[in-house]
């Protein structure tokens, strides 16, 4: 068995998680605190309120949580056509487009009055899935920029494992995935606090963090591969 280092792109270090994982919770809670109520991310939380005021004849509450799910799966649409079309392209890692198109959709928001909140809904919701569709692993493992319940799952069930094998390297992965979840909480933090002080323009704090994470993935890491 030989041992060769590689040069890889940093798109699925833990570093760039990280910083996805911030700004993730910022946006929910940005939508959440400014934006009328409406979850960015926990789509599953506005089919509930979507349905539950469909149920009870509230059509136009029902609209505002239904449309954010809509553009939620139109975003992991485009997301999945941009890497088909740019997985081999060169000059720029297509997961760095999609950081891009993020960037400018939520500086756009930021601009956009509460009278808009439907549309800044709309678009936080069409980014954040755009992320968790283009950034699903970390060092080779499934995770959860955007929401924690996946997370959650994860880390709890190598938590058990580890308890069974007593394998550091479970228990270690375990930590690494309740530090996501903590990362998200402090990221959605500061968005419910700063979404009160700085209004509509607190999402630009998102944006500075997903530049972060932009310019990170200009580095290239060493990864060992194994060759017989």
């Amino acid at each position: 068995m030989i041992r060769i280092m590689k040069k890889q792109q940093m798109s699925e270090s833990v570093f760039v998680a990280a910083f996805l994982c911030l700004s993730g919770g910022f946006q929910d809670a940005y939508t959440f605190f400014y934006r009328g109520e409406v979850f960015a991310n926990a789509q599953t939380g506005n089919m509930v309120l979507m349905g539950t005021s469909f149920a009870t004849g509230d059509y136009r509450t029902g609209m505002r949580y239904l449309l954010p799910v809509l553009a939620f799966a139109t975003g992991i649409y485009v997301a999945e056509r941009i890497r088909r079309h740019f997985k081999y392209y060169r000059k720029i890692h297509w997961r760095q487009l999609i950081v891009i198109m993020e960037i400018l959709f939520l500086f756009g928001v930021g601009w956009m009055p509460q009278k808009m909140d439907l549309v800044a809904n709309m678009l936080v919701s069409f980014v954040c899935a755009m992320q968790v569709q283009s950034f699903r692993k970390v060092n080779g493992n499934a995770y959860a920029s955007t929401m924690c319940i996946g997370n959650l799952r994860t880390a709890t069930d190598m938590l058990c494992s580890y308890h069974v094998t007593k394998d550091k390297r479970l228990l270690d992965k375990s930590l690494l995935y309740y530090g996501f979840i903590g990362i998200f909480i402090i990221g959605a933090a500061f968005g419910g606090v700063l979404a009160k002080v700085l209004e509509a323009k607190a999402i630009w704090i998102s944006c500075g963090l997903l530049t972060i994470a932009f310019l990170i993935m200009f580095i290239r890491e060493d990864v060992e591969h194994k060759e017989l």
